[in-house]
C-alpha cells in the first residue's frame, strides 16, 4: 500500500488488522493502519523475523511497539538483526499509560491505546512519502503529547491460568493493564460522570510523575476504547461524560454493544462538538455461539450476518469464519456486545472456511448495523453478489453507520494474502555440522548438566507459577518447563542432538531455543543471554572464560531489559552469582568452591527479591503491598544453577 514505507506495529488482529481503524492488513499480519502490511508472522518473537519481508523496500522500516520488556527485547532483538544485515530501521515504543504515580519505575510507562493514534499517524505520514527519520521522528514526539488511563469493573482471565487479581461485585480497578496487571487504585462503584472525572483527574494531576497536562484552549483527540466486555450503552455513557469535560474526539469501541445506545450518544456528541469519528468493534462474551454458523448456515452463496445483541467477538469471529467456509460473500454485524478481538477471530476463520471451499469472499463488512439494545446474539446475512449489487455497496456514503469492507485501499476485490515464506534460523542452527572442543569427560559433564537443569525446571512449574500469579500472568513456570522440555528433546535427539562437546554452539543453540520456545520477556531474555554466552566461549574454554560470559550475559540481560540488581528480577539472582563468580577465581580458589559460594550467593539474592521494591518488569505495575514473595525469574535461575552445581559437585 504504501510505495515507500512499512509501518511496522505489534497489535493484536484476529483477522490481520482491523486494530479499531477499519482496514484489512492481511491474515496473520500485524497491521493497525486500515492497509495492507504483507507481514506474514510476529515480528521479533519466536525464530521468525518477518522484518525480512519489509526491510528491503529502499525507504526503510518504522516497529511500532508498546512499551513492554518482551516487547522491547523481542523487536529489539529484530531491529538489531535487520541493521545488522545494512537494513534501515527505527523503533518507536509507545508508552503513554498515565496510572503510576511514582516515576521509580525504570519500565517505564506501558504502552495502551495511544499506539492506535501512532500508527495511524506513521501510515499517513508514510504515504506523503516522508523520509524515515521524520516519521520516526514525529512519531516519537507524539508519544510525548499524549496519555491513556484505565478502568475495569473486572480482571481479564488468562487461558489456563485464571484471573490474575479479583474484584467484589461493587468495586471498580482505576490504572490497570492490558496484560491482566492489578491497577493502582481500587475504589467503590461510582457513577459514570465520577468515573470518567476520577480517570482525567488522575491523568492530569500535577502530582502524578506520568501526567498529561491539559489546559484551556488545547486542543485534543479523545478515544474512548472498550477494554474488551464493556457494553456499548456503558461505553458511550463514558464517551459522553468524557466530551462534556473536554472537547473534539475520537473513540473506539472495541467491544461492541447496542447501536442504539451508540447513535444517542454519537448525537449527543455532534450536538456538543461537531466532529467525530467512532468504530464500534464489538462487544462482550457467550461462547456457546460458535455453533450457531453450522446449525443456522444454509450451503448458499453471499451472506450478511448480524450481532444480534451482546455477543463477544470470539464468538462472533468464530461464526464468522463457520459461515465463509460454508457461504461465500457476507456481511456481518454486531448487534450489541462483541470485542474486537473474538470478532477479527471470527472474521479470519470465516475467511478461511469459505475459500477452503472454493468460495471467493470478496467483501467483508463488521459493525453494529441492526441492534436489539443490548441482547447477546448474532444473525449473518448472506447476499449473492453481481457487479450492480458489488457496486451499490461500494458506493460512497456519509451515513455514520456504515462501516466500509475489509478491502485495501486501489483494489476491488479482497484476497487473502499468502504467508510470507521465511527462513527458520533454529532449523538452521540445528543443521550446521558442530566439532567437539572439550574432552570427552566434559562434554558428559555438561550433558548431565544441561539435563538436569531441565528436569528441575519442569519439576518446579507449578512452583514457579504460584509465585508469578502475584506479580504477572501466572505463567513464569509454564514458560521456563515449556523451554525446559525442548532443550530434552533436542538433548535426547538421535538425528541431531544439543552440541554438548562445543560449549559455545550449545550456548548458541540454548538461544535459539529458547526464543523459539519460551517467547515473551524470559524466552528473550535468556536468548539473548545465552548468545552473548556463545560469542565469549567461542574465544576460549577455562573456568575465567565461563566466568566472563556469564558476566557479559548478565550485562547484555541489563541492557536490553531495562533492569539493575535490586529492581526485583532475575538479575538479583544472576548478578551476584557473577560477581561472586569473578571474585573467587581472582582469590585463587578452586573453580568448584568458586561455583559453591556463587550459587549461594545467587540463592541469597533470590529471597532477597521478596523484600525489594519491583521497578521492572511487569511486577512493577503492581502495588508493592501485594508482592509477598520471591521473583519467580529469580526462582528460575536458582533452581538451574544449583542443577548444574549438583552435576558439578559429584
Amino acid at each position: 500500500m504504501w510505495s515507500w514505507w512499512y509501518v511496522c506495529s505489534w497489535c493484536t488482529c484476529g483477522l490481520g488488522g482491523t486494530c479499531g481503524l477499519g482496514g484489512a492488513c492481511g491474515l496473520g499480519g500485524t497491521c493497525g493502519l486500515g492497509g495492507t502490511c504483507g507481514l506474514g508472522g510476529t515480528c521479533g518473537l519466536g525464530d521468525t523475523c518477518v522484518l525480512g519481508g519489509t526491510c528491503g523496500l529502499g525507504g526503510g522500516t518504522v516497529v511500532i511497539i508498546k512499551n513492554y520488556t518482551g516487547d522491547r527485547i523481542n523487536f529489539g532483538l529484530a531491529v538489531e538483526r535487520a541493521k545488522h544485515e545494512g537494513y534501515k530501521c527505527d523503533m518507536v515504543v509507545v508508552g503513554e499509560d498515565c496510572a503510576l504515580k511514582s516515576s521509580d519505575k525504570t519500565a517505564g510507562r506501558r504502552g495502551l491505546c495511544g499506539t492506535i493514534l501512532i500508527e495511524k499517524i506513521c501510515g499517513a505520514l508514510a504515504e506523503e512519502g516522508r523520509t524515515l527519520e521524520d516519521i520516526a521522528r514525529i512519531a516519537k514526539d507524539a508519544v510525548t503529547k499524549m496519555g491513556t488511563i484505565g478502568l475495569s469493573l473486572s480482571p481479564c482471565t488468562i487461558p489456563g491460568a485464571g484471573a490474575s487479581f479479583t474484584l467484589g461485585a461493587d468495586e471498580i480497578e482505576l490504572g490497570l493493564g492490558i496484560h491482566g496487571e492489578a491497577g493502582v487504585k481500587r475504589t467503590k462503584l461510582v457513577t459514570a460522570n465520577e468515573a470518567v472525572r476520577m480517570m482525567i483527574d488522575h491523568m492530569t494531576d500535577p502530582n502524578n510523575n506520568s501526567r498529561l497536562q491539559v489546559k484551556t484552549g488545547d486542543k485534543v483527540a479523545c478515544m474512548i476504547n472498550n477494554l474488551g466486555g464493556t457494553s456499548v450503552l456503558e461505553l458511550n455513557i463514558i464517551a459522553r461524560e468524557a466530551i462534556l469535560l473536554l472537547g473534539r474526539y475520537h473513540y473506539v469501541n472495541l467491544s461492541g454493544t447496542s447501536v442504539l445506545e451508540l447513535n444517542i450518544i454519537v448525537r449527543e456528541a455532534i450536538l456538543l462538538l461537531g466532529r467525530y469519528h467512532y468504530v464500534n468493534l464489538g462487544g462482550t462474551s457467550v461462547l456457546e455461539l460458535n455453533i450457531i454458523a453450522r446449525e443456522a448456515i444454509l450451503l448458499l452463496g453471499r451472506y450478511h450476518y448480524v450481532n444480534v445483541g451482546g455477543t463477544s467477538v470470539l464468538e462472533l469471529n468464530i461464526i464468522v469464519r463457520e459461515a465463509i467456509l460454508l457461504l461465500g460473500r457476507y456481511h456481518y454485524v454486531n448487534l450489541g456486545g462483541t470485542s474486537v478481538l473474538e470478532l477479527n477471530i471470527i472474521a479470519r476463520e470465516a475467511i478461511l472456511l469459505l475459500e477452503s471451499r472454493g468460495v471467493a469472499v470478496e467483501r467483508v463488512y463488521c459493525g453494529s448495523f441492526t441492534t436489539s439494545l443490548e441482547m447477546a446474539g448474532v444473525s449473518i446475512t448472506l447476499l449473492h453478489l453481481d457487479d450492480t449489487l458489488r457496486n451499490c455497496l461500494d458506493a460512497e456514503t456519509n451515513a455514520p453507520g456504515w462501516v466500509r469492507p475489509y478491502l485495501p485501499s486501489g483494489q476491488r476485490t479482497r484476497t487473502t494474502p499468502q504467508k510470507m515464506v521465511t527462513e527458520d534460523s533454529h532449523n538452521i542452527a540445528k543443521q550446521q555440522t558442530v566439532t567437539d572442543t572439550v574432552s570427552a569427560d566434559m562434554k558428559q559433564q555438561l550433558y548431565n548438566m544441561v539435563k538436569t537443569a531441565a528436569e528441575q525446571l519442569i519439576a518446579s512449574e507449578e512452583q514457579l507459577n504460584g509465585l508469578d500469579k502475584e506479580s504477572g500472568d501466572g505463567d513464569c513456570g509454564s514458560t521456563m518447563a515449556r523451554g525446559a522440555q525442548d532443550i530434552l528433546s533436542e538433548l535426547k535427539s538421535k538425528d541431531n542432538p544439543l552440541p554438548v562437546g562445543n560449549p559455545a554452539e550449545l550456548a548458541k543453540r540454548l538461544g535459539n531455543i529458547a526464543e523459539v520456545s519460551m517467547g515473551g520477556s524470559s524466552g528473550g531474555l535468556y536468548s539473548l543471554f545465552f548468545t552473548t554466552v556463545a560469542g565469549e566461549l567461542q574465544k576460549e574454554i577455562s573456568p575465567s572464560a565461563w566466568s566472563s560470559a556469564l558476566a557479559a550475559g548478565v550485562t547484555t540481560i541489563r541492557k536490553y531489559g531495562g533492569a539493575d540488581p535490586g529492581d526485583r528480577t532475575m538479575l538479583d539472582a544472576l548478578y551476584p552469582a557473577s560477581e561472586e563468580l569473578s571474585s573467587c577465581l581472582k582469590a585463587k580458589k578452586s573453580p568448584i568452591e568458586s561455583f559453591k559460594s556463587a550459587v549461594q550467593k545467587c540463592e541469597e539474592g533470590a529471597k532477597s527479591t521478596a523484600t525489594m521494591k519491583a521497578r521492572a518488569g511487569r511486577s512493577s505495575y503492581v502495588s508493592q503491598d501485594r508482592l509477598k514473595n520471591p521473583d519467580p525469574g529469580a526462582m528460575a535461575v536458582t533452581i538451574w544453577l544449583s542443577a548444574v552445581l549438583d552435576i558439578l559437585s559429584k
